[in-house]
């Protein structure tokens, strides 16, 4: 009955202050359940964009796997073709007693040489060619007149690439200008 006598002696301004405050009320609430919304909808995205980054990771995590699979097996690989190459270098072409052993190493090193190709390993002879770090190991360097300064004069060692990524680096001796001596002294003058 109290109640009643409260609603029945407010006047009409108390009415329009009362719902002033129920409007700022409720406009405070959906601003903050409009900030709540705004935020959860961001935080959807980036757990959406999280797991899309996820996704592709893995995605080219297996595509390296099957790319570089055969590395470690490569590698131990490449002893058993540098020994064909070193040998068929050293030994004598026009040697009759040898040839057949010599055709045999021939085609066996083809037939490296072709299966190597097949799962995109490349060998890396650059003979004549720029120093490229990248790609060559200097272990030596020596001075020539008849090649530009850096470039690559003999190959210890070829190297190898792994569907194009560097597997072994070519071990290269490579060329720097000849020193200019010093000129002399004259003490006569």
């Amino acid at each position: 009955m109290a109640d009643e006598q409260t609603l029945d002696t407010q006047t009409p301004q108390d009415n329009q202050a009362a719902e002033a405050v129920i409007g700022e009320d409720l406009a405070a609430r959906v601003q903050a359940l409009e900030e709540q919304l705004a935020a959860a909808q961001d935080n959807a995205l980036r757990i959406a964009a999280d797991l899309q980054n996820v996704r592709r990771r893995a995605e080219q995590d297996v595509e390296k796997a099957h790319k570089f699979a055969l590395e470690k097996f490569a590698n131990d690989l490449l002893p058993v073709v540098d020994s064909l190459e070193r040998g068929l270098e050293l030994s004598n072409p026009n040697d009759e007693s040898i040839r057949p052993v010599r055709e045999g190493m021939e085609l066996t090193l083809k037939l490296f040489h072709d299966t190597l190709k097949r799962y995109q390993l490349e060998a890396v002879d650059p003979h004549g060619a720029p120093f490229n770090p990248e790609h060559h190991q200097a272990m030596a360097m020596e001075e020539s007149t008849h090649v530009e300064p850096n470039s690559v004069l003999k190959v210890f060692q070829k190297g190898y690439l792994l569907s194009g990524r560097l597997l072994r680096p070519a071990m290269v001796v490579v060329s720097k200008a000849p020193s200019v001596a010093p000129p002399s002294i004259d003490e006569q003058a």
